[in-house]
């Protein structure tokens, strides 16, 4: 028979890892080639504390020489507290190949109902589970 502290203790040990709190995730998840496009899919997180009403970010997208070829505005839209999102953005005449890295250059819309907030920059993590393309501030 287990006793309640080592049940518990089990319980946790056992339990699934889980965002970090007090961050906004945005993980670059997956790109593939489709017509005429590169389709990036990105997996947000919203661990700030804050319900947010908008989520847009600025980034600058680095192609194989390492040359900026675009600056462009992501909208991830509203997201509830404690909320993950995938969104899906479509990168038109551009292959996936052709790209070496994203960079985010700064939150372009960050609000609540209440108004501007720092935490989309500031509380920021940013990460890619694709080798080849890092992701990141």
């Amino acid at each position: 028979m287990l006793r309640p502290a080592l049940f518990c203790a089990l319980a946790i040990a056992a339990a699934p890892a889980f965002a970090q709190t007090g961050n906004f995730e945005l993980e670059l998840n997956t790109s593939v080639d489709v017509e005429g496009a590169c389709r990036l899919t990105f997996v947000a997180t919203n661990n700030t504390g804050k319900s947010l009403t908008k989520a847009d970010y600025e980034v600058a997208v680095f192609d194989a020489s390492g040359t900026v070829s675009q600056i462009l505005v992501l909208e991830f839209g509203a997201l509830p507290l404690s909320k993950t999102r995938v969104v899906q953005f479509d990168l038109p005449q551009t292959k996936c190949e052709d790209l070496s890295r994203i960079l985010v250059n700064t939150a372009d819309a960050c609000e609540s109902s209440d108004g501007a907030l720092d935490v989309c920059m500031k509380d920021l993590s940013a990460s890619s589970r694709i080798p080849s393309m890092p992701f990141g501030l």
